[in-house]
C-alpha cells in the first residue's frame, strides 16, 4: 500500500471578486522510504503540494491519505523542513532541538537522549551548548534536520532547504542530507527549483505544469551505475545529462506557455 496518494486533488482560492485555480486533478501515489522531487515553473504552486500533504491546507476536491487514512489536519507522522533553519538565536543547540518535542508535548527527556543520539551520529558530538551563531549555515540546516527527526516523523517534507546557501555548501549538504534521510528510512518529497538537486537525491522526479497546475511527467531515475549511489555520484552518471536535458526543455516549454 501507498504512504502517501493524492486523488483528484484540486485546490483553489477565494476572494469576494473571484476565483483562483492553482492546482488541478493532481494524482500520485508515493511509497514508503521512496525519495520524491518536485520540481516547476515559479508560482506553480510546488510548496502548496506540501501543504496538502501536511494537512495545512485542505484541498478544494479530491482526497490526501497518508497510510491510508484521509489527512485532516496536521499530524506526527509528517515533518516540514524549510529553506531557513529558524533557530532560536537564545537557546542552545540542544534546546532548539527539543523545539518540536516541546511543541508536541512528548517525553522531553526520550527526546533529549534522541537529539543527543542523533548530534553524535551525524557529525555534531560536541556542539550542544553552541549557540547557532557559532554554527556554518550548512551545520544549522543539519540542525534543523535533526529536530525534525527528533520529533519522530514517517515523512519528511523538504520546501527549497539548501537555497539559502552556497553553491559548495549546497553540494556538500545534500549528500549529508540525502545520507541521514535514507538512513533513518524515511520518506522525503524536496521541492525545489534545482534540477540537479532533484534528479541527484530523488528515486522520482515530477515536473509541475504552470497554473492550474498539474504533473505533466513523472521521470523514474534509472542509472546504468546502478542504486544507492550519492547525489554526487549521481550528477556523475552517464544518463544524468539525459535527465536534465529533458526536464530542462519541459519546464522552458512550460515558462514560455506561461508567457
Amino acid at each position: 500500500m501507498a504512504q502517501i496518494e493524492l486523488h483528484d486533488v484540486c485546490l483553489s482560492y477565494f476572494t469576494l471578486k473571484q476565483e483562483t485555480e492553482a492546482i488541478r486533478d493532481i494524482n500520485m501515489s508515493i511509497a514508503a522510504g521512496e525519495f520524491i522531487s518536485i520540481v516547476g515553473p515559479s508560482g506553480c504552486g510546488k510548496s502548496t503540494m506540501l501543504s496538502l500533504i501536511s494537512g495545512m491546507y485542505k484541498p478544494t476536491k479530491g482526497t490526501v491519505l497518508i497510510d491510508g487514512q484521509q489527512v485532516s489536519g496536521t499530524s506526527p507522522k509528517v515533518g516540514y523542513m524549510l529553506q531557513h533553519d529558524h533557530l532560536f538565536e537564545w537557546r542552545d543547540i540542544l534546546s532548539n532541538l527539543l523545539v518540536g518535542a516541546e511543541i508536541r508535548k512528548m517525553d522531553l527527556r526520550q527526546a533529549e537522549r534522541k537529539a543527543m543520539e542523533l548530534m553524535e551520529r551525524y557529525g555534531l558530538g560536541g556542539f550542544a551548548h553552541h549557540s547557532p551563531a557559532q554554527l556554518s549555515g550548512g551545520m544549522r540546516q543539519r540542525v534543523a534536520l535533526i529536530r525534525t527527526l527528533v520529533t519522530e516523523p514517517d515523512i519528511l517534507l523538504l520546501d527549497e532547504p539548501f537555497s539559502a546557501l552556497d553553491y559548495q555548501t549546497r553540494l556538500t549538504l545534500a549528500d549529508e542530507i540525502f545520507s541521514i534521510i535514507k538512513d533513518q528510512g524515511k520518506t522525503a518529497i524536496l521541492v525545489t527549483h534545482d534540477i540537479s538537486e532533484a534528479i541527484s537525491m530523488a528515486d522520482r522526479v515530477l515536473v509541475m505544469s504552470k497554473r492550474p497546475s498539474t504533473i505533466s511527467s513523472v521521470y523514474k531515475i534509472e542509472l546504468d551505475e546502478g542504486t544507492g549511489l550519492s547525489p554526487w555520484k549521481k550528477r556523475e552518471a552517464s544518463r544524468y545529462n539525459d535527465y536534465f536535458n529533458h526536464i530542462w526543455r519541459e519546464l522552458e516549454g512550460h515558462v514560455v506557455t506561461a508567457g
